[in-house]
């Protein structure tokens, strides 16, 4: 599929994604209302609130908090916490604008080299879908700088306030995505209909086992290794120091780990295991996310296979979350919002290790394909000197 085709599909989905959570965050202020509460229930109104407001133009008491200290200091009080408010407003700006430069170039290049026809409908999906999450975290990132500073203290402990606002905001962007996702399929298994023949790359079978069992060594160097509780914890205190910078253990924990997990020894094996069942299942989501997409592209380039790889690690960790909801007994009694709490963590790591899963897995799969094809020569050319 041509540029131009795949164009108009990304460009309905972002334009969704942005008008959604802009929705989300104005909605925000409702839960205010009088009565709201006696509705849905005071804890999950405040679950909500907690979701919607890193998309709300309605700034926190954080915000107001800043303003007023930084009054005491000797500038006029109003004309400071216009500033700060100012900031706030270029912060949210600046967050819807990414969601959509984000999101648009990643669609775009998944509904070029995975357009959803002749089977592949639900592979794009789900990879639109992931692709939105990670548009989400990215917008998040981006803007975090003037949020912190619109609180007055962006001086202060800068990088672990960063890792912190960089976790907030995920569980909306879920569902929002999901929305974006479905439209902006739709919109391309339209525009695929007149674009020609989309072939399927054809790939040897084992040399598409290798490519997807490099990639998942990637995301479990991340997983199991790094994730160990002695590793992250070393990992998290082992760059330390002072000034501005000198703190980023909160930071790098966010963007290179998946999970966090110990040994049996606090727990009865049973218990552990059916915990570490999560973390199988994502690496088992990622092996044969790996597996079938070079056979789905149509054409399989290092930047596809890098943002597929993106997608499915983000797919995997929304399995295991899922798992771990469904097997976390102690949770139910805190109700959905409380056991939803969690989806959607980790996409910033995911991100990182799902880049390199994919560029292992592309250099992995040409070296595997061109020894194959050398073989075939090979023996081609030894069949008639024999016979």
């Amino acid at each position: 599929m041509g540029y131009g085709r795949a164009a108009i599909p990304a460009l309905i989905g972002g334009l969704l994604l942005t008008a959604l959570l802009w929705w989300a965050g104005a909605s925000a202020q409702a839960l205010h209302l009088p009565g709201t509460a006696d509705v849905i229930g005071g804890r999950a109104a405040a679950d909500l609130e907690h979701w919607l407001t890193p998309w709300s133009y309605d700034p926190p008491a954080s915000v107001g908090f800043g303003a007023g200290a930084s009054g005491r200091t000797g500038d006029a009080a109003g004309g400071d916490g216009t500033r700060y408010l100012d900031l706030y407003a270029t912060a949210l700006q600046i967050r819807f604008a990414a969601v959509f430069v984000f999101f648009v170039p990643g669609a775009l290049l998944l509904i070029r080299r995975l357009p959803p026809v002749h089977g592949r409908a639900p592979a794009a999906l789900l990879a639109v879908w992931a692709w939105g999450l990670v548009a989400g975290t990215l917008a998040v990132t981006v803007s975090a700088p003037w949020l912190i500073a619109s609180q007055g203290h962006g001086s202060y402990r800068f990088l672990p306030q960063l890792a912190s606002v960089i976790s907030t905001g995920r569980q909306i962007v879920v569902m929002t995505a999901l929305l974006a996702a479905v439209a902006t399929v739709l919109a391309a298994r339209v525009t695929a209909r007149s674009a020609g023949p989309l072939p399927r790359e054809d790939v040897p079978a084992r040399a598409a086992r290798l490519a997807a069992s490099a990639g998942t060594a990637v995301v479990a160097l991340s997983l199991v290794v790094l994730s160990y509780q002695s590793v992250a914890a070393d990992l998290q205190t082992a760059f330390t120091g002072d000034g501005l910078l000198g703190e980023p253990g909160d930071l790098l924990r966010q963007w290179l780990l998946l999970g966090a997990w110990t040994g049996p020894a606090s727990s009865p094996l049973g218990d552990w295991l059916l915990y570490r069942a999560a973390d199988v299942l994502l690496l088992a989501v990622v092996w044969c996310a790996l597996r079938w997409l070079p056979g789905l592209l149509t054409r399989t380039s290092v930047p596809a296979m890098a943002v597929g790889a993106v997608c499915a690690t983000v797919l995997g960790l929304l399995a295991s979350q899922l798992l771990r909801v469904t097997t976390d007994g102690t949770g139910l009694r805190y109700g959905l919002m409380y056991l939803s709490a969690a989806v959607g963590d980790g996409v910033p790591a995911a991100l990182t290790w799902g880049l390199l899963s994919g560029v292992a897995a592309a250099v992995t799969l040409r070296l595997a394909v061109s020894r194959t094809e050398t073989a075939d020569v090979t023996a081609s050319l030894d069949s008639p000197a024999r016979s």
